[in-house]
């Protein structure tokens, strides 16, 4: 990929990214709305799209390095802290994924849960998101979760969590509820407390 369209993809991603980002939400949202999600929301709008920009900047990244690694590998990135999830064919192509995110400006932590695995395909996909869609609609219907504040992906079974709680009590709850899918094989966590001393 030259320049000019790497830069162009770059640009593209992280718009797209900081648009539909939840920091975002109140860009794209008018009135009393807007209030209300700028207050449930835990990170600034512009801590929003600085982590919309070092996503996409990874992405952009990894699809230098290799377009298997650039669809393999997914990630989330909260207050510059990056979650890697995927899976990929080799330890090596994991090391890789891990060692590229640490050359994105910014990045303050890199979570590697990337999986070593010959599993995947359309079926595992589908599998997959339906336990990530049935957590998400749980949460919201919590009325003591702020779900705003996570994210959720889910790889093979396994559910990762990222994200900010408003204390360990939301925090438990929302794993609680990953915990009662069926189907779900295991729940790792990566969300913070919001008085987390290293936020």
């Amino acid at each position: 990929m030259n320049a000019p369209t790497s830069s162009l993809v770059l640009f593209a991603a992280a718009c797209g990214a900081a648009l539909l980002s939840a920091g975002c939400a109140p860009v794209l949202i008018g009135g009393a709305a807007t209030a209300g999600v700028a207050v449930a929301q835990e990170r600034t709008v512009g801590d929003a799209i600085d982590d919309a920009v070092i996503s996409a900047r990874v992405k952009d990244r990894l699809l230098q390095q290799s377009g298997q690694l650039f669809l393999r590998v997914g990630t989330e990135v909260i207050e510059g802290r990056v979650l890697l999830t995927g899976s990929v064919r080799s330890a090596q192509d994991r090391v890789e994924a891990v060692r590229v995110a640490w050359t994105v400006p910014g990045v303050r932590e890199v979570l590697n849960e990337i999986q070593v695995t010959d599993r995947g395909g359309i079926a595992n996909s589908i599998a997959d998101a339906r336990l990530t869609t049935t957590l998400r609609l749980q949460m919201m219907g919590d009325r003591g979760i702020v779900d705003i504040n996570y994210s959720i992906d889910t790889v093979n079974g396994i559910v990762y969590l990222m994200g900010i709680a408003q204390d360990q009590a939301e925090l438990d709850r929302v794993i609680g509820y990953a915990r009662n899918i069926s189907g779900v094989r295991q729940v790792v966590s990566h969300v913070v407390l919001r008085n987390d001393p290293r936020r």
